[in-house]
């Protein structure tokens, strides 16, 4: 597979590749998802002999043989009626082996993963709108044309009973003829029998099609909700965020739910509509002229609808904000009883959302008066008029005539209101679109299947590199040069504000519109592959999320491939493991959202086990230990050498005692680098270190020491 995505220049990584439920070996739904994952496009097929000869010439094909084993199909001879294979594991410079039906047919029973490049970015990432939504439900084709056909069949036959009405009352009645009624009586129960069980199929294929498409727009919806930026979401309250993208339900329902009902029943209307001017042409000209004018006030209204329903949506995502902010700042709230200042602001955002609604809610009633009267008559008025022609009517103008013309009537007058009123609908749905809009169509970070996925060994360079956040003036980072070989232990410090996060943001793509350049073992970190590059790295933050799952499903987050063995590995390398084994049901224990049956100080020690489980070239620790209560911290500090060994480190900390035994401590100032040099080193030469030391260490001086409580003693456990 690897070998095949590299013929279209992308590299396929490993590490991405997840066996499907219940399989021992890769299957070509598994293979051909991991294609897809990495941005190509790939089918997994059932290949006849045949086919082959059908397939090549685009590129390879992966043929998975029965020994799960796999072959690259790379060409064909149909005239000599034999394929040629290249062997995965021979050398790049051996040719392909030419074989025929009969020595395929022994290894290889089908199975087979076709690769293409993605067509298009615009293909991969299509912007959210409802273009873009109504396109994906005309790909359900075959069901959209079982739903045409259905409702064809129901227009059809809706035409049927109420000209079996007017015979009832022009013939039976008039006649008294008992055996027509029995007859029209059995031509209307199958009528009805076919009705009822169309009606059935065709609520069952938009049943189908609304679960298909509403799949289909969470996979994509979440796809680009994960690759937004970080710097989006940290600007962003996370309840608004939700809502936004709540919104795209209705939006979904109103699709595969009103609008398409509607259509079809429009589809009816084509069919009835002439059939109503054939009985009688004055009273159909009194139904469109009603259902124009409906359309016509509801247009008129839409306007200043759509000014005060943008309000309504501001004010509704403004609550929505206040309380996700609320529930996700819960332990603040309680334990700071801001109960009544958040309670207070919720009864501001719900009042203004209020007005609005109410604003909203008095414009509408007046199409809403206009129309009714006009509803009314298209039905009541029909009955006047009609009975008024009926009665002035020299030629015989039959009674059941206009019976038949006053059933057709209210079925050919709903799908026209029906219309009516989507319009007005059509308002809301694109107001939804545009707050769910703004969330998905911002701008996402780089495909999955762009850039170098090179081995790391842990260099790290930084070139003149100069970083400035968005709304601000002053630059994070200014000029910032160093270079440290791989297996560095590099400890960052400095003021609050100085720039040291910064650096690890930049160093793990969060941030890329810096001038300058990053490099890893001399490879530029633009070029690098964003996912190969963020999971060659292991960060540890102050603050570390959790997720709900045992303690063993935490640690191997980032592999869930591994095994028990390799969790414990990693949960003994970060001194986890200790109060693991305390837990009642050890690595099994349950941890809850928000790990509230966890301290500090063993959250932060499993984030460590979870970030060491990948084994990574680079490891981040950002503020790790601040939090930690002092055993904890030294029992980490403890830890660090073996944590360290053979893997490059990047430790952010205030506290300078546990950076003294790392390789090179680098000091920032406003954003520019100081100095950079041992602590020892540090101590002499640069005033800033110099100063936090004693800042922190004052109690250790005595007189006349000097320099004299240099190494802290956490390192020793003492």
């Amino acid at each position: 597979m690897m070998m095949a995505a590299r013929y279209y220049g992308l590299d396929l990584d490993p590490i991405d590749f997840h066996l499907g439920v219940g399989d021992t070996m890769p299957s070509p739904a598994a293979l051909s998802a991991w294609a897809q994952q990495a941005g190509m496009w790939s089918r997994a097929l059932r290949l006849k002999w045949r086919n082959l000869f059908a397939v090549t010439g685009a590129g390879p094909v992966v043929l998975l043989f029965n020994d799960g084993s796999a072959g690259l199909l790379v060409g064909s001879n149909p005239e000599n009626k034999i394929v040629q294979i290249r062997d995965p594991r021979a050398p790049e410079a051996e040719p392909p082996v030419p074989v025929d039906e009969m020595r395929l047919a022994e290894v290889w029973s089908g199975e087979a993963v076709l690769l293409r490049n993605e067509r298009s970015q615009a293909d991969a990432d299509p912007p959210f709108t409802l273009s873009w939504l109504m396109g994906l439900v005309m790909k359900e084709g075959k069901h959209l044309r079982d739903l045409l056909i259905a409702s064809f069949s129901i227009s059809m036959l809706t035409i049927f009973p109420p000209l079996l009405v007017m015979q009832v009352s022009d013939r039976v009645l008039t006649h008294r003829s008992y055996s027509t009624l029995a007859l029209i009586a059995m031509i209307l129960a199958t009528c009805i029998l076919y009705e009822t069980l169309l009606g059935y199929v065709r609520r069952i294929i938009i049943l189908v099609v609304g679960v298909r498409t509403d799949a289909k727009i969470n996979l994509h919806v979440f796809n680009r909700l994960i690759r937004l930026p970080l710097d989006y979401f940290e600007r962003h309250p996370a309840g608004e965020t939700m809502y936004r993208v709540s919104q795209i339900n209705s939006v979904r329902q109103f699709i595969t739910g009103k609008l398409m009902a509607t259509l079809l029943d429009l589809m009816t209307l084509a069919v009835l509509l002439p059939f109503l001017f054939w009985l009688n042409a004055p009273l159909a000209w009194i139904v469109l002229v009603c259902a124009t004018s409906i359309m016509l006030i509801i247009v008129a209204y839409l306007r200043p609808m759509r000014t005060i329903y943008g309000k309504v949506m501001m004010a509704e995502t403004l609550k929505n904000a206040a309380l996700g902010e609320t529930v996700f700042g819960i332990k603040t709230v309680k334990s700071l009883a801001l109960e009544p200042q958040r309670k207070s602001l919720w009864d501001e955002k719900v009042a203004e959302v209020g007005k609005w609604r109410m604003a909203m809610g008095r414009l509408s009633n007046w199409p809403q008066t206009l129309v009714t009267p006009i509803e009314r008559f298209m039905w009541m008025g029909i009955i006047l008029v009609g009975a008024y022609i009926a009665l002035v009517d020299d030629t015989g103008y039959q009674i059941g005539s206009l019976f038949a013309f006053m059933m057709l009537s209210q079925r050919v007058s709903a799908p026209l209101v029906g219309l009516a009123r989507l319009i007005e609908e059509w308002e809301e749905v694109a107001g939804h679109m545009g707050l769910a809009g703004e969330v998905l169509n911002r701008p996402l970070e780089d495909a999955a299947s762009t850039g170098v996925r090179p081995k790391f060994a842990g260099a790290v360079a930084f070139q003149d590199v100069t970083f400035t956040y968005a709304g601000t003036k002053l630059p994070a980072l200014d000029r910032i040069t160093f270079d440290i070989p791989a297996g560095t232990m590099l400890g960052l410090v400095g003021r609050s504000g100085s720039g040291k996060s910064t650096i690890t943001r930049l160093l793990q793509g969060i941030n890329r519109e810096y001038s300058g350049f990053v490099k890893i073992d001399g490879a530029d970190l633009r070029s690098i592959n964003l996912r190969h590059l963020r999971s060659s790295f292991g960060v540890v933050l102050q603050e570390n999320f959790l997720f709900r799952g045992t303690i063993r499903e935490n640690i191997l987050a980032g592999r869930p491939g591994l095994t028990l063995e390799d969790a414990i590995r990693a949960a003994r390398l970060a001194g986890a493991e200790e109060f693991i084994e305390r837990m009642p049901n050890g690595y099994e224990t349950w941890i809850e959202e928000g790990s509230p049956n966890l301290s500090g100080g063993q959250r932060q020690r499993l984030a460590i086990a979870r970030a060491l489980i990948t084994d990574p070239r680079i490891l981040i620790l950002d503020e790790a230990t601040s939090a930690l209560d002092p055993e904890s911290e030294a029992l980490v500090n403890a830890n660090l050498s073996r944590i360290a060994r053979g893997r490059t480190m990047f430790i952010v900390s205030h506290r300078l005692s546990s950076l003294v035994d790392c390789d090179q401590i680098l000091v920032l100032e406003r954003g520019k680098l100081v100095d950079i040099g041992p602590h020892a080193a540090l101590l002499e030469r640069c005033a800033i270190y110099r100063t936090l030391w004693n800042q922190q260490n004052r109690h250790m001086h005595k007189e006349g020491s000097g320099h004299a409580a240099l190494a802290p003693s956490l390192i020793q456990g003492s």
